[in-house]
């Protein structure tokens, strides 16, 4: 069994390589999605030694959670399995609004647990900040259910710096989730100084920069249908140089570049674990290869002057 890493303060310990679920049951985020597919992945997961499932309420919505509280039920040993799922996405009429009001914030808790057919939660996110919620009121209806035993830790995802430091003003924020890779570094000035110093985890998404950072785009590759910053002309086009600089360390280490890409952001200090998302079980296992890098101070250090900014 790989070695467990602590998340932060708290008292969950992972494999440092989790797996993000949005393609488990997201339809409403991918098309033509496949269940039994979804189904699998999670389980593979779980068999291979990952222990950290990253879900959500709107993943579907609630499709997610619901496979994944599947899932484990027919596995057993939940004890072994650690939870996280976020909500603040409130469905009014047709439209989506945010909500971080304690009371939402409680009934969403609720809601999760019966989709997730379990009495606890690990990690709980408020996914995105609402408008009008002090944000300390709001971590304090969550620590309100801490005491009570239906969550074990207390996450916030999307926030500013400035609304962590209302959210945590009590000392009860564990996780910061929020865009963290090699292309989008501003984490390491702001979010990173204070994790460090409050104890609180970071959990970095679009860890590959929506597959940029894989390797498996080239300058002629076509992007139609493409978008994001990460496409956006000249960004592209330096980054795919950049990334081939990456190709020559990961082939010299005989590993993918994206293991390369994330074994090294398992070496600062503030990211404790990644989540990785996937498509089908044969991504799984392959997320996992990133345990096997081992990384030099000097490639470490190279990695990290190949994506200052310019």
């Amino acid at each position: 069994m790989e070695k467990k890493t602590q998340i932060g303060k708290t008292d969950l310990y992972v494999n440092p390589i989790g797996l993000g679920t949005n393609a488990v049951g997201g339809h409403n985020l991918f098309p033509n999605l496949d269940e039994a597919a979804g189904k699998e992945l999670v389980l593979t997961g779980l068999e291979n030694g990952i222990n950290f499932l990253d879900t959500a309420f709107i993943y579907g919505p609630k499709r997610s959670e619901e496979i994944i509280g599947e899932v484990v039920k027919e596995r057993g040993n939940r004890a072994d399995i650690v939870i996280a799922t976020k909500a603040a996405h409130k469905y009014v009429g047709d439209e989506i609004v945010l909500d971080n009001s304690p009371e939402f914030l409680k009934q969403s808790v609720e809601e999760s647990l019966q989709r997730l057919q379990t009495d606890y939660i690990d990690l709980f996110y408020i996914h995105f900040p609402d408008t009008d919620t002090p944000k300390d009121e709001a971590v304090g209806a969550l620590k309100q259910l801490k005491d009570e035993g239906k969550i074990r830790a207390i996450g916030v995802s999307n926030f500013t710096l400035d609304q962590v430091k209302e959210a945590n003003k009590d000392g009860y924020v564990d996780v910061v989730q929020g865009e963290y890779n090699l292309i989008s570094r501003e984490a390491e000035k702001d979010f990173f100084p204070y994790a460090l110093n409050q104890q609180i985890s970071f959990i970095p998404y679009f860890p590959l920069a929506k597959g940029i950072l894989t390797g498996k785009y080239r300058v002629d590759t076509d992007l139609t249908g493409r978008r994001g910053k990460f496409f956006e002309k000249p960004l592209y086009e330096q980054t795919l140089e950049k990334v081939e600089v990456l190709r020559t360390i990961a082939t010299s280490k005989d590993v993918e570049i994206a293991h390369l890409v994330l074994a090294w952001y398992l070496t600062r200090e503030a990211i404790d674990v990644i989540i990785p998302g996937a498509k089908n079980a044969t991504q799984v296992l392959n997320n996992l290869k990133t345990l096997d890098v081992q990384l030099s101070v000097e490639e470490i250090q190279t990695i990290d002057l190949i994506f200052q900014e310019d």
